[in-house]
């Protein structure tokens, strides 16, 4: 069947106004309806003139009716001359360029308060480690790239000993059980409940990417992605979770929501970057009004991102404690690269936090150092001035660039085997000395978090470099 041919005049024959909406339009029937007879297709654009208040939310014509009754405008924006109220926990360990892409993350119209964490560096957007609060409008980027990357830490009644007695086992149950990167999958994938979520059947954007999602279930991404093996000690008596003071087995892993989340981001970053243009220095900074069609839309997709970066992390650990033949005691996990919607000085807000761990009163979290140094289960103490966030790690001091520059395969070894770890995959990229120390970030923040337990890596599996 031929392709769809439609245009302008085509519309304008059915009553559409010139403008805007008449491209919207075409671009939306020719992207889903391209093999449609023409007289079908000018039928429902029809039907959605007509009463177009019937198609707001609907995930194809929605848009359409959205321009034909509240036009979305599209006009150059200003950055504001002053900054809006922020704090910086760690200051004097953190690099200028971070500071400065906070600052004029701040200067946004929409910006109304800004914090950035002792781990904070250089990003795209938001630094890494920066927590920015909006009025009405979320920001793709200052969700970030990995939509809904976290933490997952499963605690087990097991004898941490076994890991050094029996480590050629443990070793063989990651490279088993944990896939990495873009090539490696699950062979068999169970179904999961997410695959139910809306955002799959009612966005169309999101329901392209529903296959690979799928195949890419219980897998974690590349970078600083990793599923590891540890000593978990317990060292607050009056833990929430009723467990002893003292050492256990633990697997902690870290991933995002993979080709679905980075998908969701490269598309609405584009709608961002059209309907709210912004300075050169602030462009990847635009953001979508969330009383729109397609703020709505990735509203949604996000939520869904997140979900399925927990349903990944709700598969790897299934896979492992079936290896180990063992429940957890346990379970403590929290996203870091989100937006929320969270009451600021009495008013809802959009709390983004790119790299940053939500830490309200009483919330638990984990904070991770790197392949040698420990990691933290915290609470958090709801402080206002973080924006009831803490770090969401210890963050890095050397570029991936620079790490694999200066820094040689012989002194991670030895560092490695200084600590006692065991590597599989990672690259010089990720060697414990491109970051900061874990125990000065934390020294940072003690007004933010308290220390509830420690991790400490033993075998750690990264993508392979």
């Amino acid at each position: 069947m031929a392709k769809l041919k439609l245009r302008g005049k085509d519309l304008i024959a059915i009553g559409y106004p010139q403008g805007k909406v008449i491209s919207i339009a075409i671009d939306i029937m020719l992207r889903h309806y391209k093999r449609d007879r023409k007289d079908k297709v000018v039928q429902r654009l029809k039907t959605v003139l007509k009463t177009p208040e019937k198609y707001i939310g609907d995930g194809i014509m929605g848009k359409i009716a959205e321009e034909l009754m509240q036009p979305v405008k599209v006009e150059a924006q200003k950055l504001n001359t002053q900054r809006a109220p922020f704090t910086i926990f760690g200051e004097n360990e953190i690099q200028e360029e971070a500071k400065h892409q906070l600052y004029t993350a701040l200067k946004l119209p929409v910006a109304k308060a800004g914090a950035l964490m002792p781990d904070g560096h250089s990003g795209y957007g938001l630094p890494i480690g920066g927590v920015l609060a909006t009025e009405n409008a979320v920001i793709p980027y200052g969700v970030g790239v990995d939509i809904g990357c976290r933490m997952c830490l499963s605690i087990y009644d097991i004898n941490v000993s076994y890991l050094e007695g029996h480590k050629d086992k443990y070793i063989q149950m990651l490279q088993d059980h944990s896939k990495f990167g873009g090539y490696e999958v699950h062979k068999n994938i169970p179904m999961h409940e997410i695959f139910e979520h809306k955002g799959f059947s009612e966005i169309p954007t999101v329901k392209k990417l529903k296959d690979k999602a799928f195949k890419q279930l219980g897998s974690s991404g590349g970078g600083n992605h990793f599923v590891e093996f540890g000593s978990v000690e317990i060292t607050d008596p009056d833990n929430e979770f009723d467990i002893p003071p003292g050492k256990y087995l633990g697997i902690l892993s870290h991933s995002g929501s993979r080709g679905l989340g980075a998908n969701i981001a490269k598309h609405y970053t584009k709608l961002a970057m059209k309907q709210n243009p912004l300075p050169k220095e602030a462009k990847h900074l635009a953001w979508l009004d969330l009383n729109t069609h397609d703020g709505q839309e990735y509203w949604i997709a996000m939520n869904l991102a997140g979900d399925y970066a927990s349903a990944c992390h709700d598969d790897i650990h299934r896979r492992l404690s079936k290896a180990l033949g063992s429940r957890p005691l346990t379970v403590i996990e929290n996203h870091h690269n989100f937006a929320w919607k969270e009451e600021v000085e009495g008013k809802e807000m959009i709390v983004h936090r790119k790299g940053a761990t939500p830490a309200g009163k009483n919330v638990l979290g984990i904070i991770p150092g790197s392949m040698t140094a420990p990691g933290f289960i915290v609470r958090g103490k709801g402080n206002e001035a973080s924006l009831n966030s803490a770090s969401h790690g210890a963050g890095r001091q050397l570029s991936r660039r620079k790490a694999k520059t200066i820094l040689t395969g012989s002194e991670v070894k030895k560092m490695l085997q200084d600590h006692g770890v065991t590597v599989l995959g990672g690259g010089l990229d990720e060697a414990p000395m491109a970051y900061k120390d874990i125990h000065k970030v934390m020294a940072n923040q003690t007004e933010l978090v308290e220390v509830v337990g420690m991790f400490t890596p033993k075998i750690v599996r990264m993508d392979k470099n």
